[in-house]
């Protein structure tokens, strides 16, 4: 099998750079909105559309 060649390769790195941009343009968006001082691991989650399992006592949450 061929590898992929350097053009396949570079736009998959900007597709990972652009939706990267957009996850933290929301966090921030989000950020900017909420009135506590931080964003708790659970309003992250929330902001990502990510469900995440937290073991008890974690971090953030």
């Amino acid at each position: 099998m061929a590898p992929p060649s350097t053009t396949t390769v570079q736009q998959d790195h900007v597709a990972v750079a652009l939706a990267e941009i957009e996850l933290y343009g929301e966090l921030m968006i989000a950020a900017a909105a909420a009135d506590e001082e931080r964003l708790s691991a659970d309003r992250i989650d929330e902001v990502l559309m990510v469900a995440a399992e937290r073991p008890a006592g974690a971090l953030g949450g």
